[in-house]
């Protein structure tokens, strides 16, 4: 009798390279057939995310295409999908690469239990990750709260050599009925913005490997320093690929690896980098409420604005604050998708700090605008900055945008780049900007940029003592 067939279902896992649920499904034998589904998770996702998917999905399914394979596309709760594609195919076995977020395990433990009582072999593979989140554990056999000890924990463990891209894909004969990708709509609340956003997209694992390949040659050397210059393109830009798996971390690792052997400097930050996001995930996994809760759970006392219909808090949206650096990062997320790191830290620090707002509101805000939305980076990002997470920044460290500006743009050269008002000539960037927020807002470049909400002086003496004053 021929093998049945094994069903891979895909989800942040969009490549073919160094995925151990397609090697493990051929060399199952039998017929593989590849499964996406709009499920509980994928409906959850907010806009830039959505939509970021939704391009995923459909470059993954020309990719398959192309190789002699397809992409089965079904919409509903997961486990009523799974069980009914194995139900028209006579699939024997499911396999998908892992998740850790809570909605994920559940559904996945669900999932998992439903197709064992129907005598259906189901198995889950590692490769989001480098770091199984319960192989780390400290002596006392304790997850990690702090990053440096989590780091000297794996900094020397082995890392698996990434898989081959498999040469044959093994299609059945005759295919299930799939879905359209685009009656999905993943991307419809982009509404105009995604015209904005899509030539900055570097899409599906050849880019990412291109993009992986260009940081080793080029920038990886003057990482130490370039990485905190917005001006500059001093980054990998890999956490768009990351986020959805279209390379693997333990790709980028190898890599890193073989630049520090070479002795380029800059690869032993980057690979700390890569260590970071682990550190994120393993936080995540041991206390889920990182994602949705004060980690340090004294903080729920403090009193930080949660009313996001106030002035400031849609000031800091539209990037129309008065501080040049905080609105050029904001502005910079409209129009390619993503922000530089040290623009990350700076409006992050400004919303919960100097205007005393609840992370909840900024990391929120982030999930609606990221094409490289992570749950366990965003949250943690979030945290570390409001001084509510593990391994935060101290309360007192207070991110003043105006010498952070003279410090890490002394030209303005990034501020330019993204502010239209005031230039008589503005960049194409800047002005796109226009282009890709809501008509709504009803923003011209031609409107005067407005004076600060508060001023950089006043609103670091203000987060302060409230800090300083907190009674826990």
């Amino acid at each position: 009798m021929p093998e049945t067939p094994t069903l891979l279902w895909y989800r942040r896992d969009l490549r073919l390279s160094d995925h151990p649920a397609w090697h493990a499904a051929l060399k199952r034998g039998g017929p593989v057939i590849p499964v996406f589904l709009k499920d509980e998770g994928v409906r959850m996702l907010r806009t830039a995310p959505a939509w970021r998917l939704g391009l995923g999905v459909g470059h993954l399914a020309e990719t398959l295409a192309e190789k002699g394979s397809r992409l089965i596309l079904r919409a509903g709760p997961a486990e009523h999908a799974i069980t009914q594609l194995v139900e028209e195919t006579g699939a024997g076995a499911v396999y998908w690469m892992r998740a850790y977020d809570p909605v994920s395990v559940e559904r996945d433990t669900a999932v998992k239990a439903a197709l064992k009582e129907r005598g259906v072999e189901a198995e889950s593979f590692a490769g989001h990750l480098m770091f199984e989140p319960w192989t780390v554990e400290t002596k006392q056999g304790e997850f990690y709260k702090v990053y440096t000890p989590f780091w000297r924990a794996v900094k020397d463990r082995d890392v698996e050599t990434p898989l081959s891209t498999p040469s044959d894909l093994a299609p059945p004969s005759e295919w299930p009925e799939s879905d359209s990708l685009a009656d999905w709509a993943l991307g419809a609340g982009m509404d105009r913005g995604a015209e904005v956003v899509r030539p900055w997209v570097q899409l599906g694992e050849g880019a990412a490997q291109s993009r992986l390949g260009a940081f080793m040659s080029s920038k990886v050397e003057g990482y130490d320093d370039g990485r905190d210059i917005p001006s500059q393109d001093g980054t990998s830009n890999l956490s768009e690929n990351l986020s959805l798996g279209e390379i693997t971390p333990r790709q980028c690792w190898h890599a890193g690896v073989r630049a520090e052997e070479e002795g380029k400097a800059g690869a032993g930050t980057f690979l700390q980098e890569l260590v970071w996001r682990e550190f994120a995930y393993h936080l995540m996994w041991h206390t889920p409420r990182l994602l949705y809760d004060n980690w340090r759970e004294e903080w729920a006392a403090f009193p930080w604005n949660e009313d996001e219909r106030r002035s400031e808090v849609i000031a800091w949206k539209r990037g129309r604050t008065g501080m040049a650096f905080v609105d050029a990062a904001m502005r910079e997320m409209y129009v390619t998708g993503r922000m530089h790191n040290r623009g990350r830290m700076i409006v992050a620090s400004y919303l919960c700090k100097h205007l005393m707002c609840h992370w909840k509101i900024g990391m929120e805000w982030f999930e609606d605008c990221l094409i490289d939305w992570d749950p366990a980076s965003n949250s943690m990002g979030w945290q570390w900055s409001a001084g509510s997470g593990p391994d935060a920044t101290p309360y007192f460290r207070v991110f003043n945008p105006e010498t952070q500006l003279d410090r890490f743009d002394k030209k303005r050269a990034y501020v330019n780049r993204w502010i239209a008002e005031g230039q008589k000539s503005p960049p194409d960037e800047a002005l796109a900007y226009f282009d890709a927020i809501p008509r709504s807002w009803a923003i011209s470049p031609d409107d005067a940029y407005p004076d600060p909400i508060v001023e950089a002086g006043e609103g670091r003496k203000r987060a302060l003592a409230a800090y300083e004053n907190r009674d826990f």
